[in-house]
């Protein structure tokens, strides 16, 4: 993905590399490639850093003999030392302009760019996360922090958490429903933030073991639509709200949470589901609209769709070493998604831009299709792209993980959409396999679906 076989840290020009002691047999593989690190600083004491590397296939106790990196530094050591100097530690006085941190895009449909973060941009950031309508954290909350660090700093939770004195528990390399639970209950977690596919996994672990959530009041969830199964299996079986949340590493990078305006209507249980399926209301700060193919507003409506723009002060306004802005002359930035906006101003992504299917002249939201899917019993994980088609430009095709021990059929799972979509949105092909390719924030690469799939020969469509 990068020019000349260089890493992601090139561009960067990082020179110090901090990691755990779990990726170390990694980082040995990396390090010639690594051509601007001059240190590397392991995360673990230095009795952890001299265990026999015979244990290295568990994955806990690594040498430094056995990873490669000779003359690694310890943490732990390196902190140690500096004690006896913090009481005449001198806070560095910046400007709240200067770069505070870098994160470079998912990738999901092109090549991962840089965004590098102002210390003004976070410190913004930081308060909306905490705020009642979107994380609601205090100094009595706990939050496990599934969601990865590089991954938009956590989502703002490196921050949010310490500005409000929140407990911030990080889980590490263990991310199964077992080991989440586990954290969970000893940590006395009653906040958690993580893509959909995790607690997923949660979810079947609590339901295969009986187990019961102790503490956990409250999730947020994002990197993708969260199906409607898995918000109502946590709310009625476990008493635990799901929230949405919509962002982009471009936005620091939360945008939107759903919630519930004190001026809306009476609403059934079915219309509190719609509006919790629906990625939210946008944070303070943030402007958002919804425009057409001329740059032209479109109504708030909740029926028109359109491509989703957003600006304020932690929103991008240039990606890192590109001379181009990456907004308008108005500082509008164009998310590359496709969404409807309603009367009460809550947002709904109807698919990516590059992910949206035209099949006959009209779109088909492989994301609304993808939530059907899911919510057969018998599926794991789900997924739909668009194939080349002679008589309609595209059709959809499903590709589907099943769950082990049950058996599916294609015809059963095509009979599934009947009543709950558009008949001619219904994917004629189903393609079944093991797994599905992940980015390391795990998010769904369509970009590697499509290319994996780009030769597949369609049976005849039913249109």
């Amino acid at each position: 993905m990068w020019k000349h076989g260089k890493s992601p840290m090139d561009p960067a020009e990082d020179t110090v590399l901090i990691f755990d002691v779990d990726l170390a047999e990694l980082i040995a593989k990396l390090a010639p490639k690594l051509h601007t690190v001059k240190k590397y600083i392991v995360l673990t004491d230095r009795g952890c850093m001299h265990r026999a590397s015979d244990r290295a296939d568990k994955g806990a106790w690594i040498s430094q003999e056995a990873a490669g990196l000779k003359g690694a530094l310890c943490y732990e050591e390196l902190l140690k030392r500096e004690r006896p100097r913090l009481h005449s530690f001198q806070w560095v006085k910046v400007d709240e302009n200067a770069a505070c941190g870098l994160c470079y895009t998912s990738g999901t449909t092109g090549r991962p760019k840089g965004v590098l973060y102002s210390h003004r941009a976070n410190f913004l950031h930081a308060f909306t996360v905490s705020m009642p309508d979107a994380s609601a954290m205090t100094s009595a909350t706990t939050v496990l922090a599934v969601v990865p660090a590089f991954h938009a700093n956590c989502w703002g939770l490196l921050f949010s958490a310490p500005l409000v004195g929140a407990k911030l528990v990080m889980p590490g390399p263990l991310l199964d429903g077992a080991s989440l639970y586990q954290l969970l209950e000893e940590e006395r977690c009653t906040l958690s933030a993580a893509v959909p596919t995790v607690f997923m996994g949660l979810l079947q672990y609590l339901r295969d073991t009986k187990q019961r959530l102790t503490h956990l009041k409250t999730i947020t969830i994002g990197g993708a639509a969260c199906p409607a199964l898995l918000i109502q299996a946590f709310q009625e079986e476990y008493g635990v709200e799901m929230r949405h949340m919509w962002g982009m590493t471009e936005l620091c990078p939360i945008g939107t949470v759903a919630g519930f305006k004190g001026t809306l209507p009476p609403l059934s249980k079915e219309g509190k589901l719609a509006l919790q399926l629906k990625q939210g209301r946008v944070t303070p700060f943030v402007d958002m609209r919804i425009v057409d193919d001329e740059g032209q507003e479109l109504p708030r409506d909740g029926k028109a769709y359109g491509e989703l723009q957003v600006r304020g002060p932690h929103v991008i306004q240039r990606y890192y070493r590109h001379d181009e802005d990456a907004v308008d002359s108005d500082k509008w930035f164009n998310t590359g998604d496709v969404a409807t906006l309603d009367p009460y101003g809550h947002m709904q992504i109807t698919d990516r831009s590059k992910d949206v299917i035209k099949s006959g002249g009209e779109w088909i939201s492989s994301i609304e299709l993808e939530n059907i899917a899911v919510s057969h019993p018998k599926v794991i994980e789900a997924a739909v792209i668009g194939i080349p088609d002679k008589k309609w430009t595209e059709r959809p095709l499903l590709v589907i993980v099943p769950k082990p021990g049950q058996p599916v059929s294609s015809d059963e799972l095509l009979n599934f959409f009947q009543g709950k979509t558009a008949r001619w949105w219904i994917p004629d092909n189903v393609v079944f396999v093991d797994e599905l390719p992940h980015t390391a924030t795990g998010k769904l690469s369509k970009l590697t679906l499509r290319k994996q799939f780009e030769n597949y020969e369609p049976k005849k469509a039913k249109l």
